[in-house]
């Protein structure tokens, strides 16, 4: 019964998501065909066919990553395509009442369209490849530690593989250099799935460059449980000296824990409650949870700082208002009590390297012990 209701899921999906690229593809016919008088029906549906469904092509012809660059960028105009044609197709229907020709209007409106999100493109673009640092300074009311101060540098959410890929690790590694911290710390989403485009390009040389002198610690995301390939994963992460915590706790310099937790795509892992009970709460807590969807259990465990990620604040406006409603926090900072929680919206991408509403970024997290 479970598997044919998810075959109708599916198979509902997939024809809600044709109808809508026929939507999308009969607008673009109906432009071509007025603007440019192009008479190449069959050419121009078998062209719109493999571009709406080169992301799913590309996840059988690994080797052929221009499937998966074409398929990430149709993700964005498909999007903008939805809520702009709809406002295109509205301005044809109405001002066709008045005595301009309708072509006229569909021309008009076909190269506002396509100026548009040519204009969204080139600016999610730079937002996506452009990062910038975030800086936030806190203060732990917890004198069990000899020191006095810790700043972290935090970046969740690279994605690492065709899209985001050696020269994005060089932002990263040149950046958070840049910030001299104390520790490095990264809540999941590393690489884009599995880690064959990351093995392949070498980024690892790249990531073994980062440098901190208490370390570089993260956790899984959910897109490195996608990729199906977690021991590898884990032994690359180890060969760069990347320490990896699955629901483990490590004692930092006699100072503070780190905590780190599988993602909550691992139904056997963990509770936050099981891996603070038995510390010493004189010392300063900090957990890495790559999704923030527990926010109320880490503030009822003792646990002082939350890193998280995974939300991508929606990456694409107004994708950002279905994160809102679905997280507590799914960007910035809040105070729970002792708790100070971060949620970033990532420094790489999924999908389309388009950011409309956030751009991709790194924490500077500067912690005063008082």
């Amino acid at each position: 019964m479970n598997k044919f209701r998810t075959l109708l899921n599916v198979s509902g999906m997939i024809t809600l998501y044709s109808l809508l690229v026929f939507y999308i593809s009969w607008n673009g016919w109906i432009w071509l065909k007025t603007a440019f008088s192009i008479e190449y029906p069959l050419l121009y549906a078998i062209l719109m066919i493999i571009i709406s469904y080169s992301y799913l092509i590309s996840q059988f012809l690994k080797s052929i990553t221009i499937f998966k660059v074409i398929g990430s960028f149709w993700f964005a105009v498909f999007q903008y395509c939805l809520l702009l044609l709809p406002i295109a197709n509205l301005f044809v229907w109405l001002v066709g009442f008045t005595s301009i020709p309708k072509d006229a209007l569909i021309i008009w409106a076909g190269w506002f369209v396509l100026l548009t999100i040519g204009l969204i493109l080139g600016f999610g673009l730079y937002n996506a490849y452009s990062p910038t640092i975030r800086a936030y300074q806190i203060a732990i009311p917890k004198k069990g530690s000899h020191r006095k101060s810790l700043r972290i540098a935090m970046a969740s959410d690279m994605h690492f593989g065709v899209l985001s890929g050696r020269k994005h690790v060089q932002r990263l590694v040149h950046l958070v250099n840049r910030l001299v911290p104390d520790i490095i710390l990264l809540p999941g989403d590393i690489i884009d799935d599995d880690p064959q485009s990351f093995i392949k390009q070498k980024m690892g040389d790249l990531m073994k460059k980062l440098k901190a002198p208490l370390g570089t610690y993260g956790v899984l995301g959910n897109h490195e449980y996608y990729g199906g390939e977690i021991p590898q994963y884990l032994k690359e992460m180890n060969e760069i000296d990347i320490k990896i915590l699955l629901d483990e706790v490590m004692t930092i310099d006699n100072s503070f824990f780190i905590i780190g937790r599988k993602d909550k795509t691992d139904k056997n892992r963990k509770s936050v409650e099981e891996l603070v009970g038995n510390l010493n709460q004189d010392l300063p807590v900090i957990l890495m949870d790559h999704q923030p969807s527990e926010l109320n259990q880490a503030m009822n465990s003792g646990v002082d700082v939350i890193l998280s990620g995974h939300t991508h604040r929606g990456q694409m406006a107004p994708n950002h208002l279905v994160t809102k409603k679905l997280f507590e926090l799914d960007w910035g900072y809040k105070k729970k009590k002792q708790l100070h929680a971060f949620v970033s919206s990532g420094f790489g991408f999924w999908g389309p390297p388009i950011r409309i509403g956030s751009r991709s970024e790194i924490l500077q997290i500067d912690i005063t012990f008082v």
